[in-house]
């Protein structure tokens, strides 16, 4: 997965537990595509400052990550929503029973709202 990619789950999941310019520094640099350099004038401090305060940012999102593994579980539970999508998928063009078709139809509306 790519690091901003991953990054800006990482933020979501665990983004209340850094300070709060951690996370502000993280979410100009990774989702609002600032350098690191308009941050720094942004915040009037280094250039340096605001790598170091990415960086530890960077670190506390994988230590939670690492402890916790809430982004491993969510991207394995939705892979297997989507295989389950899959196999209703064929069952239901293997069905010509209209009230099977009506209960596999909302069973996947209600797994779809699980993505």
């Amino acid at each position: 997965m790519e690091k901003k990619i991953e990054i800006s789950m990482l933020c979501q999941l665990y983004g209340k537990l850094l300070t709060d310019k951690q996370l502000e520094f993280l979410d100009d640099y990774y989702n609002n595509d600032l350098s690191l350099s308009e941050i720094a004038e942004n915040n009037d401090i280094t250039r340096q400052a605001v790598r170091d305060i990415i960086k530890k940012g960077e670190n506390k999102l994988f230590e939670y990550e690492e402890k916790l593994s809430f982004m491993k579980k969510t991207l394995k539970q939705e892979q297997k929503i989507q295989q389950v999508l899959l196999k209703l998928t064929k069952i239901e063009k293997n069905s010509s029973d209209k009230q099977v078709a009506n209960i596999l139809d909302s069973i996947r509306k209600e797994l779809n709202c699980l993505l």
